[in-house]
């Protein structure tokens, strides 16, 4: 039997409905049809897929390593078939929040300037891989650690010293700098799906109490703004959502973060190489040059 598309969006119905029934009424297919159709799939595998001793139909192992790759299988195949890209391929850079700071329009410029027939399409996805592992981006600027699919390449591009993120009528704007004692008695905002910030950031006597769970950074910066929460974030936050309403203050004692690209390998497109370049050119500091026989001091912080 031969694996059509079909195939794989009726699998990728079935993981994210839960049962037979709403995944054939997403696709305008019968019950049984669709039941066939997973069967035929399972059968090529020659694995179980998902899981049918319940009412709600689960993943099984098999299942869930499978997902990622149909995603990404049925999300180039939807892009290549798009009409209105017909004569362009664009790169598409995904980023969960905040891009590359200040450092994404600089990059983007240049990139039109030195690429002028390949577009950059620059998404956010708000999840962890920022749309990688679910193949909807070709490179993704991914922050901290991320459950990444085997067949990636990482390079860590630059880090980004943390700060709080108050509203502009808080007392803690009276500091010029916070430490996360500052902050252990106030409601955090926290972005569960995509965010670096978690309460083990905080010493294990002082972790707060009081988490405001959000799911992007709409409803983080609406938290804030309304005095329901403060945040912590990192300087790229402060370079892309300035907001009147929001004051962000050095963290002095919060380890910074690392910003990384990561790309499937292969590339799923052929310009991804000529990105990495051009964003460790413009970005990554170059190495630190020594005279013969000079030591390199560093304070305790930057080790």
């Amino acid at each position: 039997m031969t694996v059509e598309l079909r195939h794989l969006r009726a699998f990728l119905a079935i993981a994210d409905e839960g049962t037979i029934t709403r995944a054939a009424a997403r696709l305008h297919v019968t019950q049984p049809a669709l039941s066939r159709t997973l069967r035929q799939l399972e059968t090529h595998l020659g694995v179980r897929l998902i899981d049918r001793s319940t009412h709600h139909l689960q993943l099984t192992a098999a299942g869930h390593a499978f997902q990622p790759r149909a995603a990404a299988a049925v999300a180039a195949v939807d892009e290549a078939l798009d009409p209105a890209g017909a004569g362009t391929w664009p790169l598409r850079v995904g980023h969960a929040w905040s891009a590359l700071g200040e450092h994404t329009t600089p990059l983007l410029r240049r990139w039109k300037q030195e690429h002028p027939h390949t577009p950059v399409q620059l998404l956010r996805v708000d999840d962890r891989t920022a749309g990688l592992a679910h193949g909807t981006v070709d490179v993704a600027v991914i922050r901290g650690r991320a459950d990444l699919p085997d067949e990636v390449h990482t390079v860590a591009l630059l880090t980004e010293p943390r700060l709080a993120a108050v509203a502009a009528d808080s007392v803690l704007t009276r500091k010029p700098r916070l430490t996360l004692h500052d902050l252990s008695t106030e409601p955090i905002a926290v972005n569960t799906v995509a965010g670096t910030t978690t309460p083990d950031l905080w010493p294990a006597d002082e972790i707060p109490t009081d988490i405001i769970e959000v799911a992007n950074t709409d409803d983080w910066l609406a938290a804030i703004t309304t005095g329901h929460a403060v945040g912590v974030t990192t300087t790229a936050t402060a370079a892309m959502y300035p907001h009147p309403a929001v004051v962000y203050i050095p963290l002095i004692d919060a380890p910074a973060v690392t910003v990384y690209l990561v790309w499937r390998q292969p590339p799923s497109h052929p310009a991804v190489p000529d990105l990495i370049t051009l964003a460790q050119r413009l970005i990554t500091p170059p190495p630190l040059r020594l005279s013969p026989g000079r030591p390199v001091l560093q304070s305790p912080r930057a080790v």
